[in-house]
């Protein structure tokens, strides 16, 4: 990463290579629709009344925010790796300039799309000009999502065009080219669906105080508090890289911008200690991941499932607060058990930020979380919050002398929020028309039904079924693709077996974030293992070791409500106090050191025996019992962990015992 530089305390990455480098002339124009853009969000979300008079609908709303944001995509993102990242081509002029008429077309035709219900059969012009439109968000979509992306959302799209002549459990209502146009163009249900809907009136906010909060410094800030708070302890490097990749990832809600903002410091750090290229990379990828599942902001798929269950996101962010830490926990013992195990130090105190001198520097990044949490938890003000904190930090930050704004700094945090609101813009509406498909064809309906059948009626079978199929379908697609998909398709099935229904969504969201840090792809991996200079397969079973807890986690939820603090608060308590120790117990088996027990492998022959026994109790600690699915209970679950477990680390302590008493002194 020899091209990174440092500017104002903020670590800068090098222009990524997709991105196009756009001359004064585009940058003013992206700068320019990202004020507008911003300007309107504000003014439909605090009800300004920046229009006085004028009430606007809701499609016009996001036919605005569409239109403005949609074409900088053709801007940005190059067609191919052989177009020119100096320049923009004459074609992308016109995919940009004929998006942005369209959209003003319909913006302006609004009111009667909705009066003369357009949506169900509009005139052949507008279905021609959907058509245009339906084919430029589709390039739009494999630009900023990737082709994977694209060429789910291209036969998704299509699918109500052949879905009467498909066979039975995949079969749906057919619908001519004409309707599924004019459907996925102006219905509230694709385009403008419940992906568009999230970013427009909660997700926006959210987007912005994570640049404003990368823009300046924060992220800096948080690997420095983590260095002087936990660098100096064993395996301290790979501690702060649990602390400041999980911070990070909750603001910024993209796994890969995480490891590529965190990482280049963390990993080598790592290394500098003792810790192999492919572990230490590991370590970031997991933190990483972990960071999009941990409140209080998550990432954008978590506002979108507010959106689809009809909940204030407060109430998932409260829910994901034990599956989080359990996560982390996971993390955090299997790195100081390898450390130990290792025998690796943490770094000199003398090379580490004074932690008074961080706080002092940084204070207000502490502040602003206060502000919002404060906002979301007491105030309930989701959608207001981010805007109050994102002008507090800026305001805050001109202050200081050391961290102050010029004009050039403030142009660049414009730029990158626009580029990022329009890369999302993209994929929402590209991942809308999947909505729009299996909601024109009635597919959601009649998979119910057949998942249920296949599985027998055992849940289950179910949730084993909809582990796998999320965790494929984040192979191919993003997150918040994966997750809208399943959530219409399999949620439905799940929660007609009796399960709750935000236990369900989370399940969907946890498997479908698998697949960064698992073979084959292992995406959030694979980034890691590139500033590590390790082998990115072997970097992607390391992740998938060290984060093994995710692929429990979302079971317990689901199995227990109480997990998730959907129940009787003693019922939380004593899980959760039961799953730490199950989580301690599996972490220490999977890396072979045990706190107060020491090395587990000390005998050749006893030690995998010893491990998986203790694996295997602290999987029955974890467990939640008492439930329909699980035939045992609580206390039965404790006593088959303490009867495998026990004696397990009992022999494993007469072991290490023996070895120390062996050494001579």
């Amino acid at each position: 990463m020899e091209n990174q530089k440092q500017e104002n305390g903020t670590v800068v990455m090098p222009e990524l290579a997709r991105h196009r480098n756009l001359s004064t002339g585009w940058r003013g124009i992206v700068i320019a629709v990202t004020v507008v853009t911003v300007l309107l969000a504000m003014n439909q979300l605090f009800n300004a009344g920046f229009f006085i008079g004028y009430t606007w609908l809701d499609n016009e709303y996001q036919y605005a925010l569409f239109g403005l944001l949609v074409p900088i995509v053709f801007l940005i993102f190059p067609a191919t790796s052989k177009s020119p990242l100096d320049r923009v081509p004459w074609y992308d002029m016109v995919f940009a300039g004929t998006t942005f008429g369209l959209l003003v077309f319909f913006f302006l035709n609004a009111a009667k799309i909705v009066d003369n219900g357009w949506e169900m059969g509009a005139p052949d012009y507008i279905v021609a000009l959907g058509l245009v439109l339906w084919l430029l968000v589709l390039e739009g979509t494999r630009r900023a999502g990737g082709t994977a992306l694209f060429v789910i959302v291209v036969i998704i799209s299509l699918y109500p065009l052949y879905a009467d002549i498909l066979p039975g459990p995949i079969s749906g209502l057919g619908s001519t080219l004409a309707d599924t146009t004019a459907y996925h163009v102006l219905s509230a249900e694709s385009m403008l669906g419940i992906p568009m809907q999230a970013l427009a009136n909660l997700v926006i906010g959210f987007l912005i105080f994570g640049v404003a909060l990368t823009q300046t410094g924060g992220g800096k800030f948080f690997i420095d508090l983590a260095f002087a708070m936990l660098g100096h302890v064993r395996g301290g490097p790979a501690k702060v890289a649990i602390f400041s990749s999980g911070l990070m990832g909750s603001m910024s809600g993209s796994v890969i911008s995480n490891v590529i903002t965190t990482g280049v410091m963390t990993i080598p750090a790592m290394r500098k200690t003792g810790f192999r290229a492919s572990y230490a990379a590991g370590v970031e990828a997991c933190a990483s991941t972990g960071g999009v599942l941990m409140p209080p902001i998550m990432g954008s798929t978590a506002f979108i499932m507010a959106v689809f269950l009809n909940i204030p996101y407060i109430t998932i962010a409260v829910a994901a607060i034990i599956p989080s830490i359990l996560y982390y926990l996971a993390l955090f013992i299997q790195i100081d058990a390898y450390a130990a195990r290792n025998n690796m130090p943490g770094l000199p105190k003398d090379q580490l930020p004074k932690l008074g001198e961080t706080f002092r520097q940084g204070w207000h990044f502490i502040a602003v979380f206060i502000l919002l949490i404060v906002m979301l938890v007491y105030l309930k003000q989701e959608v207001l919050a981010p805007f109050y904190a994102t002008a507090l930090l800026i305001v805050i930050n001109q202050i200081f002398s050391h961290s102050r704004w010029k004009m050039k700094e403030f142009l660049e945090f414009i730029l990158a929020t626009g580029k990022l609101l329009a890369e999302i813009a993209a994929i929402l509406v590209g991942v809308g028309l999947i909505v729009g498909a299996l909601s024109i064809t009635g597919m959601a309906g009649t998979l119910v039904n057949d998942l249920i059948f296949i599985a027998g009626g055992d849940i289950l079978v179910l949730l084993l079924m909809g582990a796998i199929t999320s965790f494929i379908m984040g192979i191919g697609m993003t997150v918040t693709a994966a997750y809208i998909f399943l959530a219409i398709v399999l949620a439905p099935a799940l929660i007609h077996g009796g399960l709750d229904p935000l236990s369900v969504h989370l399940f969907i969201l946890y498997w479908g974030m698998v697949s960064f840090i698992t073979p084959p792809v292992a995406l959030g991996a694979f980034a890691a293992a590139s500033i590590a200079g390790a082998n990115p397969m072997r970097t992607g079973f390391e992740a998938m070791r060290l984060g093994s807890i995710i692929y429990f986690v979302p079971f317990f939820f689901v199995l227990d409500p109480a997990f998730i603090l959907h129940g009787e608060l003693s019922r939380t308590a004593l899980l959760f106090v039961c799953a730490v120790g199950g989580v301690i117990l599996i972490a220490s088996a999977l890396q072979g050191y045990l706190m107060g027990i020491g090395n587990l492998h000390r005998n050749a022959i006893l030690g995998w025996p010893i491990r998986a026994l203790i694996l295997f109790g602290g999987l029955a600690l974890a467990t939640p019992g008492g439930s329909d699915l699980i035939p045992f209970s609580d206390l039965e679950l404790g006593l088959m962990a303490l009867a495998t477990a026990g004696p397990a680390a009992a022999i494993a302590f007469f072991f290490e015992r023996r070895a120390r008493e062996a050494v001579p002194v």
